[in-house]
């Protein structure tokens, strides 16, 4: 598989990298089997998709330690991103971003992935109560302890800027300022996909500008760009898509034109070429630097996902996706 690298310490990972959490935490729990997903981890390392990617909070806990089996044994074979700064309860999400916590975290992470040494180590969420600069102080130290060999910030959740007219990452912009002058990010992880281009206005060239890697989360827009889902067929109450306001029957019959888009695109690349591939070889366009990390839990999807990289996008094709309507939803 084609290698790119995350920030100016150039680590290398593959080109497309595999998000973990679906196989704890958020999709479809009742079909969460522990055998399968380690099948899945597996899969991905033989095909060259090093760059892991999990979190403390999914689970919470069992995501790691169910990565943490898979690194026993292969630990050289992986590039290994968790996160730190969410705490889960019985009913809520909470932010904690104090510096004797983030250390605390960081150690029990690295026991339960069965490792010396995290790649990756992001911050989920700033906490509203601490500086960042004192979190990222902390985070940076662990570096220093060789604990960690790179840091990163999770942009996710954002939504504000749709509703008030503003550029959705300015606020995290600035939050990338701020860090920057006590340590440097080596990598952003964001929403990137067709139908949630909004990282390509301003997030992602200033990644670029700096040589900080980008993690396209979410590149295959939580699924419904694999086609593969059928409106009004419903979801699981755990799962995040039952409350996703793009999810609704009514929502999902009318963003199947950009589904439509993706599949004429792949028509033209010959038999076998999914839209998920054409989704991802779209994202994979953006920049040299941009690492898609599609979730499953599923040896098949990982196995196809690996082979987005061998897909190359004509300027046809990409201008044909630029042209795909925008996607709907309840906060449009």
């Amino acid at each position: 598989m084609e290698r790119r690298t995350i920030g100016a310490a150039a680590l290398a990972v593959g080109a497309v990298g595999l998000g973990c959490m679906p196989m704890s935490w958020a999709y479809n729990g009742s079909r969460q089997r522990g055998d399968e997903s380690l099948r899945a981890v597996h899969r991905a390392l033989d095909l060259g998709s090093t760059l892991l990617d999990t979190a403390d909070m999914y689970g919470p806990f069992t995501n790691e330690l169910l990565l943490g089996r898979v690194l026993k044994e292969r630990r050289a074979d992986a590039f290994v991103s968790t996160k730190v700064g969410l705490l889960v309860g019985e009913q809520h999400i909470v932010a904690n971003g104090r510096p004797g916590y983030v250390k605390r975290a960081c150690d029990a992470s690295l026991r339960r992935l069965q490792t010396d040494v995290i790649d990756l180590y992001q911050l989920h969420r700033e906490d509203p109560e601490i500086p960042v600069e004192e979190t990222w102080g902390a985070m940076a130290e662990l570096v220093q302890a060789g604990k960690v060999r790179s840091l990163g910030l999770c942009a996710m959740g954002a939504r504000g800027g749709r509703r008030s007219g503003g550029r959705l990452y300015d606020a995290t912009i600035r939050k990338l300022q701020r860090v920057q002058q006590v340590f440097p990010v080596s990598a952003v992880e964001a929403e990137l996909s067709v139908w949630s281009p909004e990282a390509l206005e301003s997030l992602l060239p200033w990644c670029t500008a700096r040589g900080i890697g980008f993690l396209a989360a979410m590149p295959l827009g939580n699924g419904f760009l694999t086609g593969t889902l059928t409106p009004g067929e419903g979801f699981e109450p755990d799962d995040v898509r039952a409350r996703h306001p793009r999810f609704t029957a009514e929502m999902m019959a009318a963003n199947q034109p950009i589904v439509s888009g993706l599949r004429r695109v792949a028509a033209r690349h010959g038999e076998g070429t999914t839209p998920a591939q054409v989704a991802l070889a779209w994202v994979l366009a953006q920049g040299g630097h941009v690492i898609p990390v599609p979730g499953t839990k599923q040896e098949r999807w990982v196995t196809e996902n690996a082979a987005a990289t061998a897909l190359r996008l004509t300027g046809q094709d990409l201008t044909e996706l630029a042209e795909l309507p925008p996607a709907q939803g309840s906060w449009d």
